[in-house]
């Protein structure tokens, strides 16, 4: 697979990687066998977190014969020094190695978050540390904040910024990618698919490599995901105008306020699982009404329907989004579904 320079790291990655957080919901046995897959179609970049379950567990247990082969990225939610470095331990554990090649700040999104990983005794100074010991290779961050991903990229403290990109969360395009060109930080675009959200990977994938300097790390569940993927990489990339207008539709009828999935919201003092709830009405749209009339989204409206009005998961969204408001609006989609 064709290999490009992820910016001032000089890390030589393949088009796509692999992004780490399906891979938890899986058994085991069947983890290993897609990991090991994606390996062997060719992916050298693997991107998990501290944070995602069993997926540093799996992926170094699949991978740790191969490891002068891949590129190790993680992350590490942790703002201060101490609890950064008891991260990147159980990160060296987990991953079965010595040296982690990409070291990134997980969701750092607010300024109170920025300035404590970048101050005195913050997590920035554990990851400078472990560079100059040599455990850690390249430090980046990751954001779902257009202004934070702005500031890290600008500031030249980092290597790498990884921020969603797909062809409805386009925020990316005008500034972030001409700046992480200009500073020579790589880009690495999460969530191409939305968070689940665009359901046409052959779209999708075709998207966003029309960038040469964005290497976009989809989540991977099944050994059919990843080969529909290679063969989208390693096919003809340039979108048709029959794409194009099919983005374009896509784009219009999810409109510009919709939920990312990304999940900080939760979790919900009502139980609401909130990213679903938001996306009733998409399910409408786009899914056979029986389907949507099924006891699992009938239980999931039901529950936001008992929302608490509390805003807690407004405080938490990374998007601003008026989260009570939307979910009042899919309830009564829902309601008018089934009147």
């Amino acid at each position: 697979m064709e290999k490009v320079r992820l910016g001032r790291t000089e890390l030589q990655v393949t088009r796509i990687g692999f992004g780490g957080i399906p891979i938890q919901r899986v058994g085991d046995d069947d983890a290993m066998r897609i990991i090991r897959r994606v390996f062997d179609l060719g992916v050298n970049f693997f991107d998990t977190a501290n944070g995602y379950g069993t997926s540093e567990e799996r992926i170094g247990r699949a991978l740790q014969d191969e490891r002068n082969s891949v590129i190790l990225a993680t992350k590490t939610p942790a703002r201060d020094r101490d609890g950064a470095l008891k991260h990147l331990e159980l990160s060296l554990k987990r991953l079965r190695t010595d040296t982690i090649d990409l070291w990134q700040f997980h969701n750092v999104s607010n300024e109170p978050s920025y300035a404590e990983v970048t101050g005195p005794r913050g997590a920035l100074e554990a990851a400078r540390e472990a560079l100059a010991g040599g455990v850690v290779k390249h430090i980046g961050l990751t954001s779902h904040s257009m202004d934070i991903a702005l500031k890290a990229t600008a500031s030249d403290l980092f290597e790498t910024i990884q921020f969603p990109f797909n062809y409805v969360t386009r925020e990316a395009e005008d500034a972030l990618i001409p700046l992480a060109n200009k500073h020579d930080v790589g880009f690495i675009g999460m969530k191409p698919f939305a968070g689940g959200l665009l359901s046409d990977a052959r779209l999708s994938i075709k998207y966003v490599l029309q960038w040469d300097t964005v290497v976009p790390d989809p989540g991977i569940e099944t050994i059919a995901d990843i080969e529909g993927i290679v063969d989208i990489v390693n096919g003809d990339r340039q979108l048709t105008n029959d794409e194009r207008n099919e983005i374009e539709r896509i784009r219009n009828e999810v409109g510009h306020r919709f939920c990312r999935r990304c999940g900080y919201c939760l979790p919900c003092p009502a139980q609401i699982p909130i990213p679903v709830a938001l996306n009733i009405v998409s399910f409408i749209r786009r899914f056979p009404t029986d389907h949507v009339l099924s006891d699992g989204f009938s239980s999931v409206a039901t529950r936001a329907a008992a929302c608490l009005k509390c805003g807690a998961c407004e405080a938490r969204c990374p998007y601003g989004l008026p989260i009570r408001e939307m979910l009042a609006e899919n309830v009564q989609a829902y309601k008018d579904l089934t009147a």
